[in-house]
C-alpha cells in the first residue's frame, strides 16, 4: 500500500444561488478589483493507503458522492498526489 493525499474540491453548479461568493465579489469590487465572476469553493485533503493512485481517486470519488458532494447542486473535482 502507498500513502496519498486525495484533494476534493467542491462547488456549486453554476446558476446556483452563491450569496458567499456574492458577498465576497462584491467587496473585492469595492477595493477596485474588477472582476467578471466570483464562485467559492470547500477543499478536502484526505491522507489514506491504496494500492495505485486510481484506487486512491476512486475512493476519494465514492466519498465525495457519499458525502462531501450533493450532486444536485454540486459539482467537485478529485486530484490525487502520492505522499
Amino acid at each position: 500500500m502507498t500513502a496519498y493525499t486525495a484533494t476534493v474540491t467542491v462547488r456549486l453548479k453554476r446558476g446556483v444561488l452563491d450569496p458567499e461568493a456574492e458577498t465576497t465579489q462584491r467587496a473585492l469590487e469595492r477595493l477596485g478589483f474588477e472582476l467578471s465572476d466570483l464562485r467559492s469553493a470547500d477543499r478536502f485533503e484526505v491522507d489514506l493507503e491504496a494500492a495505485d493512485a486510481d484506487e486512491a481517486a476512486d475512493r476519494a470519488d465514492e466519498m465525495a458522492e457519499r458525502l462531501l458532494a450533493n450532486p444536485t447542486i454540486h459539482d467537485y473535482d478529485v486530484a490525487v498526489a502520492e505522499r
